[in-house]
């Protein structure tokens, strides 16, 4: 895959450094002529010696992944000097940590309307025997948690809310 031997034409890095691109170029396979900004933003902020030398380095499988590592660090640095992608995986593990609560209160929202749905329905809650045996299983631990009542009052669940709704009669199916 090096573009410099078969079109005669310098692949990113020999194109920027001003030099002639050898069919043997360390760059030529990871640096297409038509990437060029990429070559920059790593010479840049690795220089290109050392970026060399880390490939030469390399076994030849591993080199692809390098220089894409090199390129996404620098890119990475050039928007942001101070953090690179330090910045970026903090902004992206903050992003997962609200949409992981966000998910939690809309389970604990499901469950409360799926509990206040059930007290309209049914004026007795049905026990597992009454609905046709002992032997039902909730997947306890899967996806309970804990609901805040309106009061503050935490109440614990052991089940995910649409067991619950479809075990009191609420039915997510046609069934009910």
């Amino acid at each position: 895959m090096t573009y410099s031997s078969s079109y005669n034409s310098p692949c990113a890095a020999c194109k920027f450094l001003r030099r002639k691109c050898v069919p043997g170029c360390i760059f030529s396979p990871h640096f297409p002529p038509e990437e060029k900004e990429k070559f920059v933003n790593v010479h840049k902020i690795f220089g290109a010696r050392n970026v060399a030398k880390l490939l030469k380095e390399l076994l030849p499988h591993q080199r692809a992944t390098a220089a894409s590592s090199l390129a996404y660090e620098a890119e990475a640095r050039v928007r942001d000097p101070v953090l690179g992608c330090f910045g970026v995986i903090s902004s992206l593990q903050r992003q997962v940590d609200r949409l992981r609560k966000e998910l939690h209160n809309a389970n604990a929202d499901l469950v409360w309307f799926a509990c206040n749905d059930i007290s309209l329905h049914t004026a007795q809650p049905r026990t597992p025997e009454a609905i046709g045996g002992g032997n039902v299983d909730f997947g306890a631990g899967e996806g309970g948690g804990i609901l805040y009542q309106t009061g503050g009052v935490p109440i614990l669940y052991e089940m995910t809310w649409n067991d619950i709704y479809n075990y009191y009669g609420g039915g997510m199916d046609a069934s009910n």
